[in-house]
């Protein structure tokens, strides 16, 4: 006897059997465990990340040591703290930022399309045009400016301590990044959600008088599962350079939060005399953000029903 297998089921199947799929999973996965044991290995190499070595430093500012067995991957010029602690901490912001902004645009992307498409009337022309006005706005300027307004009110970035303005700063990045996120998958959801509205299961859901919120979460959202796992899939990466790009360009992540974005930033006026100091982030933000650009291309291909065989 045949046992019937559903989309989803195919689809994972089909993403299992996907060699890269499964290397590139296993590469983020590595990257999820360093930076959750981050403090775990760098007291394994015996450093911190916010502790100075300025005795390793000359007049001129750059290290006199390199890659040793006290510091794998050297020092920071300037001011000497530990390159390999920075850079397992550094995973963590980036990881984060980009899990909560996907998870957040995702449920908020869902929730609006499904309301949007399923409603329909006044209810699907509000909402629209709210999609579209998000979608209109400057993102970069409102990054820079909400980051700004929010230090402000604490009185100033002179005024109030480092840590609260890094934590503020924190907050600003998720804020901003959650905010454009969410319209272009709503977009997309209304768009089969008005497709899926006319079929004859929802039609038998309607007469039989099954409640919306039932028809919207347990008829039409399990036939949306594939086109949502596509987008967190392939939003992911986007964060992650997101996050480092506005780091890099001073409207995202501050000190004294370890940051792949703030060490290129900082590594640009040493990158002839210290090349260690500016590629290793990049490698790191390489690696991870190539890693989850072929996961997000083997998803769509698993759950794209043109591809399956």
């Amino acid at each position: 006897m045949t046992v019937s297998k559903s989309p989803t089921r195919i689809a994972f199947e089909r993403l299992r059997a996907d060699r890269v799929a499964m290397i590139c999973a296993g590469i983020f996965v590595l990257f999820i465990v360093i930076a959750v044991f981050a403090p775990l290995l760098a007291k394994l190499e015996g450093q911190t990340p916010t502790e100075y070595h300025q005795g390793m430093i000359d007049d001129y500012g750059f290290p006199t040591i390199g890659m040793t067995s006290d510091h794998w991957f050297g020092i920071e010029p300037r001011l000497g703290r530990d390159l390999f602690a920075r850079w397992v901490y550094g995973a963590r912001p980036s990881l984060i930022v980009a899990v909560t902004v996907t998870i957040a645009t995702t449920l908020v992307g869902v929730i609006v399309g499904l309301v949007a498409g399923f409603a329909g009337g006044l209810v699907d022309r509000v909402l629209s045009w709210f999609i579209d006005l998000v979608l209109s706005l400057p993102y970069l300027l409102f990054a820079i400016a909400t980051a700004g307004v929010l230090v402000a009110m604490l009185g100033g970035a002179e005024a109030a301590n480092p840590s609260e303005v890094a934590k503020v700063r924190f907050i600003s990045l998720v804020l901003v990044l959650s905010f454009f996120g969410w319209a272009g998958l709503a977009r997309l959801i209304r768009g089969q959600v008005l497709s899926l509205r006319e079929r004859e299961f929802i039609a038998a859901a309607k007469v039989l008088g099954v409640p919306t919120h039932k028809v919207l979460f347990k008829e039409l959202l399990p036939n949306l599962v594939a086109p949502i796992m596509v987008s967190a899939s392939l939003a992911l990466p986007s964060y992650i350079v997101a996050e480092a790009g506005l780091t890099f360009l001073g409207v995202g992540l501050t000190e004294p939060t370890p940051s792949w974005g703030l060490t290129i930033s900082a590594a640009q006026n040493y990158y002839r005399a210290d090349p260690a100091y500016l590629w290793i982030p990049i490698i790191g933000i390489t690696i991870l953000v190539l890693a989850l650009s072929l996961l997000g291309d083997a998803v769509r291909d698993a759950f794209d029903p043109r591809t399956r065989r």
